[in-house]
């Protein structure tokens, strides 16, 4: 009978483990609705979308990449403290920085000509690349071709 409530205890915790990953990943849609640059409806483009920290706190939820670095840019003198994209699959939020970029492909991108986009491992970035083409891209080359196609000035 303890063992039986153990394993309940464990699968419940496990559960709700996983239900609050996706809450949390989808909140930041509730509480950015519309994209700051553009207006775009963050939650139709949930799979493209952007959260940026800025360091006194404040919050800046974008459709893309390409509104992003428009706002980054747009507010040079503020420090980041987090950049967050969703993973293209899953659209859980994660570390821009840290995310492994496929550019290119027949995948339509949003808001710019060459498609960037997002995930948390390299495995589904791979299976992305054999249906749909593109390559594996640094983030810093994903940066600068964004930033060049929106003709901002690097940050």
């Amino acid at each position: 009978m303890m063992k039986q409530r153990f394993v309940f205890v464990i699968l419940a915790a496990i559960f709700l483990s996983i239900a609050g990953i996706t809450v949390f990943a989808q909140s930041d849609i509730e509480e950015h609705r519309s994209c700051a640059r553009c207006n775009m409806d963050r939650k139709a483009f949930g799979y493209s979308r952007m959260l940026i920290q800025y360091q006194d706190g404040a919050l800046v939820g974008v459709c893309s990449l390409h509104c992003a670095v428009v706002e980054l840019d747009a507010n040079k003198s503020r420090e980041v403290k987090s950049l967050l994209v969703a993973d293209r699959d899953t659209r859980v939020l994660i570390d821009a920085e840290k995310a492994i970029w496929v550019m290119g492909g027949k995948k339509r991108g949003v808001m710019t000509q060459r498609p960037a986009w997002a995930f948390a491992s390299k495995t589904a970035a791979d299976a992305f690349i054999r249906s749909y083409g593109g390559e594996i891209t640094p983030w810093s080359d994903v940066l600068a071709s964004v930033r060049l196609e929106a003709h901002v000035e690097p940050r």
